[in-house]
C-alpha cells in the first residue's frame, strides 16, 4: 500500500510542452499510477528505492481543468528526511519553472506552504471545529485537530493557529487556549 510522504497542490495551466518538460525533469513513465489513494488522477510517474532499500513513488497527478498534484509516496517505511526535503525542492522548483501558483504543501515546512482560505470567502460560516466538536483546553493537544505533527515548525503552527483563530469557533474556546494561543504567538 502506498503512502503520502510529501503532496505539493498547485494551480494554473500548463502547455503540452510544459507538461513534456515536467515529465522528462522528473523522469516519469508516461504511464500513470495505477495504486494508491488519487491514482485515478495520476498522469505519470516514477517508481524508485532509496538508499535504504524503501520503495518510493514520485507521481503527477491532475485535478480538475488547472489543479495539479506533485506526490512522493512510501510504502511501509517513512521517506528519509532527506529524501523528503530534496522533493520538496523539486516540487518548489518545478512549481515556479512553470508559472503554477502553490496552494500547499503537506506537510508543510514553512507558512508559505500551508494554505489559508482567502478571508473573504463566502462559503458557509459555520466552522467544522464548531459544528463537530469542541477544542481542547491544551495548545498542545490543538495541533493534531489542525493536521500538524508536534514537531511541525513553529511557523507553520503559526499560520495553522492564526486560520483557526480568524472562524467562528474561536469565539466559543475556553478562555484558558486563547490565553496559551496569544502566548504562543507572541513567543515566535
Amino acid at each position: 500500500m502506498l503512502w503520502p510522504a510529501l503532496r505539493a497542490l498547485s494551480i494554473g495551466e500548463l502547455t503540452a510542452a510544459q507538461e513534456d518538460w515536467l515529465r522528462e525533469a522528473f523522469d516519469l513513465s508516461p504511464e500513470p499510477r495505477r495504486e494508491g489513494p488519487g491514482a485515478a488522477q495520476s498522469i505519470a510517474h516514477r517508481t524508485f528505492t532509496d538508499d535504504a532499500g524503501n520503495r518510493l513513488v514520485l507521481d503527477v497527478a491532475r485535478t480538475g481543468d488547472t489543479g495539479w498534484v506533485f506526490a512522493l509516496f512510501r510504502e511501509g517505511a517513512q521517506a528519509s528526511p532527506a529524501v523528503v526535503e530534496a522533493h520538496r525542492a523539486l516540487f518548489h522548483d518545478a512549481i515556479d519553472r512553470l508559472g503554477l501558483d502553490l496552494v500547499e504543501i503537506t506537510p508543510a515546512a514553512t507558512a508559505a506552504e500551508v494554505h489559508v482560505p482567502a478571508a473573504d470567502f463566502e462559503g458557509d460560516p459555520a466552522s467544522a471545529f464548531g459544528a463537530h466538536w469542541t477544542l481542547p483546553e491544551e495548545l498542545d493537544r490543538v495541533w493534531f485537530h489542525l493536521g500538524l505533527r508536534e514537531d511541525a515548525p513553529a511557523e507553520v503552527k503559526q499560520a495553522k493557529l492564526r486560520e483557526l483563530m480568524s472562524t467562528p469557533a474561536w469565539n466559543a474556546v475556553p478562555a484558558g487556549l486563547k490565553s496559551q494561543a496569544a502566548a504562543f504567538l507572541a513567543a515566535n
